[in-house]
């Protein structure tokens, strides 16, 4: 059973009782949250899922593209303008073109999402390669470091910072992208917020709403925890 199914509100009847939020079909309504918890929790699972498969996908496939495109100077115009012409394809023209290919499951809205977040992560990675300084490069070729070596132990740490940022957005961009999903079956709490505006669910809408908007702040407070752990000479610099 989907997160989108058995969710309607009861029927409002005029011998309810006051204290009963769902027949007044109340904005806020603690019995909502009690008799549809499991419903709650799974919208929440699936959302969770799709948005963390999406942006490590993502991210697997953006490092590449920017270390590409850093590399080689003439990549960097047509991966960059790929990737910003993907971003600019509403999201409901996006899931219609990949629907040949994927089919309605769980699968379009991952690749979706994925191909909006290539703008996001791959220009704040190549930002973080460009701003590694040339002298560092340089101390670092004396020492002997080649090309991998390079790569891993100098420009990427030192790309983190940017790097970061670009996934923090890109996460919270797809927090909210993933409710579009809904559209498939496959939208996470977006299946609850759809299924109540179409039966004027109040309580429903409200909270899966505002379960969304927590996730996105929690998930934005957890990588930038996880930025200040992986880049503690960032602080000393402020310091």
């Amino acid at each position: 059973m989907t997160a989108g199914q058995l969710t309607a509100p009861l029927p409002p009847h005029h011998a309810a009782a006051p204290h009963d939020c769902l027949a007044r079909n109340d904005w806020i309504c603690g019995e909502y949250l009690s008799s549809r918890s499991q419903i709650l929790w799974d919208a929440v699972v699936q959302h969770l899922q799709i948005t963390v498969v999406s942006v490590v996908i993502g991210l697997a496939v953006a490092l590449p593209l920017a270390i590409v495109a850093r590399r080689w100077r003439w990549a960097a115009g047509p991966v960059l303008g790929v990737t910003t012409v993907l971003y600019t394809i509403p999201s409901l023209a996006m899931f219609s073109l990949l629907l040949p290919v994927y089919g309605l499951s769980a699968t379009l809205v991952v690749a979706g999402l994925v191909l909006y977040s290539l703008t996001l992560l791959v220009r704040n990675i190549l930002a973080g390669l460009r701003a590694v300084p040339e002298d560092t490069r340089q101390a670092a070729r004396g020492m002997g470091y080649g090309p991998v070596r390079l790569l891993l132990a100098v420009e990427l740490p030192l790309a983190l910072p940017a790097a970061m940022a670009g996934l923090r957005i890109a996460t919270v961009s797809a927090v909210s992208l993933v409710t579009v999903g809904a559209i498939v079956g496959y939208g996470g709490l977006g299946n609850l917020i759809y299924s109540g505006m179409n039966t004027y669910f109040k309580a429903q809408v409200l909270t899966a709403s505002v379960l969304c908007v927590v996730i996105a702040i929690a998930a934005d407070l957890v990588l930038l925890l996880a930025q200040r752990l992986l880049t503690p000479w960032t602080r000393a610099v402020r310091a």
